[in-house]
């Protein structure tokens, strides 16, 4: 059978500096075929300089470029662009190891069941590495955090049918709301028993920017208003600012009558 076309959804914004890196690292997959499309997102260096000198170089890359609108505009444009069945965000700083598409697109186009596959992962920057601590997926883990980075394996129809990466969502943690929007309802998930991916810590990095306890307020109140069909579900209630006491608060609360 014929291998399915996945596509690399690479949003960048001011990411110049490591931008080549990303791509040359992600081209050594043992996978094909693939193609990787590189969504400048108003950059102000000279990201879109040296995205258009790689799509020169390599026949998979392509170039989108777009003005600024956030990364959840910038994933959308590719995926609504992409060619492949398979989708694989992958941001212009990270870096994933040349084993990870092959063994994800074997789970995934054997086992229809399965929505999402993912990896372990590691964060990283100059000074070292550490372990990313994922809980085990589940519906109700879910629903009080998230357990998936972006760069996870889907299906494009999967992700075109929930409408994408929720644009006014610009609190943070969007990808969180993506996966609760393709799950919630069902379908099954593979992390995958090896290290395939590493997520770069830089001054810049979007979930430090996002981690104030405003945002995280924010965040709760979008969630709330948009999944609280999930949310009564799994925690009985909403997703509350102690989201590990969620549940056992709802529960409480509707036991006083309170909710």
């Amino acid at each position: 059978m014929k291998n399915p076309l996945v596509s690399i959804i690479t949003p960048c914004y001011n990411q110049a500096k490591y931008l080549r890196e990303t791509v040359e690292n992600a081209l050594q997959s043992t996978y094909r075929p693939i193609e990787l499309v590189i969504i400048n997102d108003g950059s102000t260096d000279n990201s879109l300089e040296i995205a258009k000198e790689l799509e020169k170089e390599f026949p998979e890359v392509r170039v989108l470029d777009q003005p600024n609108g956030g990364v959840s505009v910038a994933r959308n444009n590719g995926i609504q662009s992409a060619k492949g069945d398979i989708i694989l965000p992958l941001d212009g700083d990270d870096l994933i190891t040349p084993n990870y598409m092959e063994e994800a697109v074997k789970t995934l186009t054997s086992r229809p069941e399965v929505k999402v596959v993912y990896c372990k992962g590691i964060k990283f920057n100059e000074q070292g590495q550490k372990n990313w601590k994922l809980k085990p997926f589940s519906r109700y883990n879910l629903a009080r955090n998230n357990m998936i980075f972006p760069s996870a394996f889907f299906w494009r129809k999967d992700a075109l049918a929930v409408g994408g990466f929720s644009e006014d969502m610009r609190m943070g943690r969007e990808d969180w709301e993506f996966w609760i929007k393709m799950l919630k309802d069902g379908g099954e998930v593979i992390q995958l028993p090896f290290t395939g991916y590493f997520y770069r810590l830089t001054p810049t990095s979007k979930r430090k920017k996002t981690a104030t306890h405003q945002k995280k307020i924010e965040r709760l109140a979008y969630l709330n208003a948009k999944h609280m069909d999930f949310f009564e579900r799994e925690l009985n209630g909403p997703l509350r600012i102690q989201r590990t006491w969620s549940k056992p608060y709802n529960t409480l609360m509707k036991m006083l009558g309170l909710l």
